[in-house]
Formats: C-alpha cells, structure tokens, sequence
C-alpha cells in the first residue's frame, strides 16, 4: 500500500494498536489452492471501534481471523498483522497464548463455542485458572462479577448451569462476559448478534458498546448491517471480492459513500421515511477473492463500469475524508440525496455514453 493511502486509512485517535498490511490469504480446497484475502490494509486505534462491512464472502471474517490467529489448518499468510508494535505472524508458544489474551473474540453462534457438556462456571474460568494461575475460587468471583455486568443476574447460580438451561441472548451474554476475563484490549465481534431476535440484539449491542467505552477497548466489529455498524463504529470499513474497497468515517460514510459498491448498500436498505414499489437491488451475486476478474473486482456489477475498469486494477487510495479503491471515484457524485432521485432500472448500467446526471430523465 501507498503511504498516502496508508494515512487515509489510519486511526484517527493516534497511533495504531493494530496494523495489517499487505494481508492476503489463500485455503487449501478440493486440491488446489484459493485466494480469500488480497492486498487488506487497516488500522485500528486504542479505544477506537471499526466496523467491518460486506456481503458474504467477502472476507470479512477470514480478516478477522488472521488477526486473532485462528486460520483454518493449511492456510498461507502474505502481509503482515503487528499488535501494539510486535508481528503477530511471529508469536509461538507462551507469546502466542499472551496475545490471544489480548485480542479476544465474540463468536456469531455461542452454540458453537460453549462446552455443551461443561458447565457455564467451566466454560468461563479455564482460561484464568490454566494461563493466568488464578485460584477457583477467585476465578468464579471474577467470573460471577462480569456476569453481573453483562446483565446476568444471580452469576453464581447461572456458573452451575448448563448451555442449554440459558436463553439464546443469554448464551452470548456469557461469550461477551468470557472474552472480558482476560482484560483484552482488542475485541474482534464477529456477528455477535446475527442469530438473535431484534429487542435482544439491540440489548446485547448496548452492553458491548457500553463494556468497549468503560474499557477503552478497540473493537473490530463484522456486519452485514450498515446501520448497526454506523450507530456503534467510530469508521467503517466496506470490504468487497477479499479487499477493501472503502474505509470511512461511520458519521459520513452512510450519506456521501465514495465507492459504487458502498453506495449500492447504502441504497438496498430499506428506509421507513420513504416508500418504494420495490428495493433497490445490487445485480449478480457477490465474488470471492479467487473469483475476482483483472481489473476491478466489482465492475461486472457496477452500474458505473467503463471500459478501463475491466482492465485497469484500482488502488486504495486517500479521497477527501475516505480511503476507496475505484479509478472514477473523483467523478461520480454519490451522496445518498443524488443517489435517491438517481435510482436506475433494475440492472440498468451507467456508462459513458450514458451520464449521471441524465439517468434520472429517462
């Protein structure tokens, strides 16, 4: 990455706790060798909360799992992830455990990661009592107080209880209890809510940003939700096809995108001020990395796309306030007031014969 895109696409709140640089990720499937990650470049301040945004696969959570070190068996790692100044590509062994004590991690189903056959009490205090050395006892009370925070109540009788006996809110209630036992200063959330009803997702959402701020806690944060992720991050960051195609302030992001992708998310929500015969859709279906044509990744879906962009590869680049990877991003007027009374056709292409400005008065 260039250094004017690496400023563009730094913290705003000083030095960087996390640096990835260069990150590419290739798996090992059906006897050959994929791609799922390219080129990522992100930074990531103290106290700072970034939000992750794209469709499925677009490698949102293999980024977040080359930073916390939990790769499928097999994968191969290019660029490089530093954590507070140290590269975490070269932790072994009792470095390797301090770290991951460091950066933990909120898991999107807590069914999955919760012991079944343990018991809450188990699940929570075997990371203090086998790398910390802390005493049962102490372990419990410090298990049974986060309980507390997180909004448990009675925490001693919930650490004899089984995952089953909990509620499904309950459940990640205690994922977000258990990754604050180690006082990390990281915290990756990896769709903590997606398998949640509503009111509680919106009551788990309020504690983890509440626990982040009394904390001062960096928070990667991966969504499919742009609303959710603009309410709680302080930037986010739009990731397309293993890349990242924008990265800019939550505040502003949602009304003056700079990358086509983003302002087509932007549009497909639905909106409860206005009304619509029908949404607005992105025509195709999402690329993975190893998918991804020469050029741009997103131009055989861009409604924007000229010739040069199936031959020419965009580099992250520094634009105004944002970071965005697209050769016409200094042309294109995206703010969502235009894009609203801009809507094309369903699958209607803007191209260069086709203006703008004119889309509208067809």
């Amino acid at each position: 990455m260039t250094a004017p895109a690496t400023a563009a696409a730094g913290t705003a709140r000083g030095s960087a706790l996390l640096r990835i640089d260069g990150l590419g990720v290739t798996l090992p499937v059906e006897g050959e060798r994929r791609q799922v990650l390219r080129g990522v470049d992100l930074e990531l301040g103290v106290g700072e909360a970034v939000g992750l945004v794209g469709e499925s696969g677009s490698g949102k959570s293999m980024t977040a799992r080359a930073v916390a070190r939990i790769l499928p068996p097999g994968a191969e790692v290019t660029g490089s992830i530093s954590f507070d100044g140290t590269d975490v590509g070269g932790l072994r062994g009792a470095a390797l455990r301090q770290y991951r004590g460091e950066v933990a991690v909120i898991f999107q189903d807590p069914r999955a990661h919760i012991n079944p056959v343990r018991t809450i009490g188990d699940f929570m205090t075997e990371v203090l009592r086998t790398n910390r050395g802390v005493r049962q006892a102490a372990a419990r009370s410090t298990a049974a107080a986060l309980l507390e925070e997180v909004g448990i109540t009675d925490g001693e009788r919930r650490l004899r209880q089984y995952p089953h006996e909990l509620s499904g809110g309950m459940r990640q209630r205690v994922m977000i209890a258990s990754a604050l036992l180690t006082e990390p200063r990281l915290l990756i959330a990896d769709e903590p809510t997606t398998a949640l009803d509503v009111t509680t997702q919106a009551e788990v959402m309020a504690i983890l940003d509440q626990l982040r701020r009394e904390r001062d806690l960096a928070l990667l944060f991966i969504t499919h939700d742009l609303e959710l992720a603009g309410a709680v991050c302080d930037r986010t960051a739009v990731m397309y096809a293993g890349q990242l195609v924008e990265v800019q302030g939550s505040a502003t992001l949602h009304d003056h995108p700079t990358h086509p992708y983003t302002a087509a998310l932007v549009t497909a929500r639905p909106r409860i001020e206005a009304t619509a015969a029908r949404l607005a859709a992105i025509p195709g279906r999402p690329l993975s990395a190893f998918e991804a044509p020469d050029g741009c990744a997103f131009a055989t879906r861009c409604r924007y796309v000229q010739d040069r962009c199936h031959a020419e590869q965009p580099q992250l680049r520094p634009l105004r306030e944002a970071t965005v990877r697209c050769l016409r991003a200094e042309e294109l007027d995206l703010s969502a007031e235009h894009l609203l009374q801009d809507a094309p056709a369903p699958g209607e292409t803007v191209t260069e014969e086709t203006p703008v400005e004119e889309v509208a008065d067809e």
